[in-house]
Parts: structure tokens; C-alpha cells; sequence
């Protein structure tokens, strides 16, 4: 497995967050986590992402016990990460944003620009990568962290609710950059409240409720699960997502 979480428990105080939840993600595949608000979802990806330190559990990436390394450690190994709100240096231009990231692997700056041009290629971001990231609004400010998540040259990336915040079209064309981010080979884990985006992407989706893994399975197997539909779905949305 490239990713191994084991027995996940995390704390604040006296509020536990994250009851004994795993989750194992081999290469190449696409994981989605669910669950309502307050879930432990996002607890539990900053804990992959070496955000949080677990109170209990262990975090394995490529057979490497990361579970106490700092974030950086973990985007050296290769674990990139997006966040909900992507945070942008306003006054350099797009292209400089990019470099930030391209610098972990590459710290000559000609390297540095060369690896950030590949992926705003990737991202469509190249022929406005002269502008200010202040000019952005919310669809071009996520590519651009997805750019400079690439950047990094990451084995695994965590997609923190990537597609928040967009209008269906922007949608769709999110979901084909995340087909095209898969087939360069990049497995990908994505915490998503958008259920037709987790349906269209996910090949095995993750539930979350009350700080414990409800539910693990295929997307129809999850939108058939009693448990999921009383926790999260409600019936009248599960029988939405089966609709062909």
C-alpha cells in the first residue's frame, strides 16, 4: 500500500475527534472521504497530511512511518495537499506562486521554472501565468493551488474540498483536470461534500460519522448503505445519485 493510516485517534482536549478510524490507499487509486459536518473527515486528512500529529495511531507513506513528521516531511516524500481556502501570494504573479512549490525539488530557480510551467500546463493556467494571483477569482485561485501541488511532484495528493465554491460548469471542468492530474499517475485522496463529484470520481469512498469509518466500499455499494443514507445521504438524495 502506498498510504496506510492505522487506528487513527485524535483529541482536542476533551473532544475526541477521530475514533479509531484506517484506511488503506494503494497506487493509482482515486479515495474519497464523506461524511456530515463535524465528522472527523478533515481531522483525520490533516493527520495524513502531517497538519496534526495523531494522539493515537500509525501514518505509513511508502512503508515510511511519517506519523510524527512535520508537513514538510510529508511533501518531501511525496504527499502534496490542497487546502479549502488556497492561499495565494497576491503580488507575484501565477507563474511565481507555482515556483514556490517547484522549489522543494528544485532549488535553482531555472529548474524551479520550468517544473512550475509543466504544471500550470496541466492545470490550463499557462497563457495567464503573467498576472497577478491577486487577479484570480475562486475557479483560477483553486487551480493555482492544484498547480502548486503539482509542482511539488507528488506520488499522492489530498484534495481538500478542491471543488468548493464552483458553479456546475466549473465543476465539470474541475472533475476532468482531476482525471488528468489521475492518469499522470498521482493517486489521489479527496475529502469532497459535492456528492456527484465524489460518485463521478471516487473508485472507493470512505464515510465518516462521528469520528469513526462508517462505511467503506464502491460508490453504489455507499449509496445503497442504510447506515450512510440515515448518517449523511437521506434517502431522497440517494435515490438522486442512482439515477443513471
Amino acid at each position: 500500500m502506498l498510504l496506510e493510516a492505522e487506528s487513527i485517534s485524535k483529541s482536542f482536549g476533551g473532544f475526541l475527534a477521530v475514533d479509531d478510524a484506517s484506511l488503506a490507499v494503494a497506487e493509482g487509486e482515486i479515495v474519497g472521504l464523506i461524511g456530515p459536518n463535524g465528522a472527523g473527515k478533515s481531522t483525520f486528512f490533516n493527520c495524513l497530511a502531517g497538519d496534526f500529529r495523531p494522539s493515537q495511531g500509525t501514518v505509513r507513506f511508502d512503508g515510511i512511518d511519517v506519523t510524527a513528521a512535520p508537513a514538510e516531511k510529508h511533501a518531501r516524500l511525496g504527499i502534496g495537499r490542497t487546502f479549502q481556502v488556497p492561499a495565494t501570494f497576491e503580488e507575484l504573479t501565477i507563474l511565481e506562486n507555482v515556483m514556490v512549490g517547484a522549489f522543494l525539488r528544485h532549488p535553482r530557480e531555472p529548474d524551479a521554472r520550468a517544473a512550475a510551467l509543466v504544471a500550470l500546463e496541466l492545470t490550463g493556467l499557462e497563457r495567464i501565468a503573467h498576472l497577478p494571483a491577486g487577479t484570480l477569482g475562486t475557479p483560477g485561485r483553486k487551480r493555482l493551488g492544484i498547480a502548486r501541488v503539482l509542482a511539488t511532484e507528488p506520488r499522492l495528493m489530498l484534495l481538500d474540498e478542491a471543488l468548493a465554491g464552483l458553479n456546475p460548469g466549473e465543476i465539470q471542468q474541475a472533475i476532468e483536470l482531476v482525471r488528468r492530474i489521475h492518469r499522470t499517475g498521482i493517486t489521489l485522496v479527496i475529502v469532497e461534500h459535492i456528492m456527484e463529484v465524489i460518485l463521478t470520481l471516487a473508485e472507493r469512498i470512505v464515510v465518516f460519522n462521528q469520528g469513526r469509518v462508517i462505511a467503506s466500499g464502491r460508490p453504489q455499494e455507499i449509496v445503497n448503505d442504510p447506515a450512510v443514507i440515515d448518517a449523511y445521504l437521506g434517502h431522497a438524495h440517494a435515490r438522486r445519485a442512482l439515477q443513471p
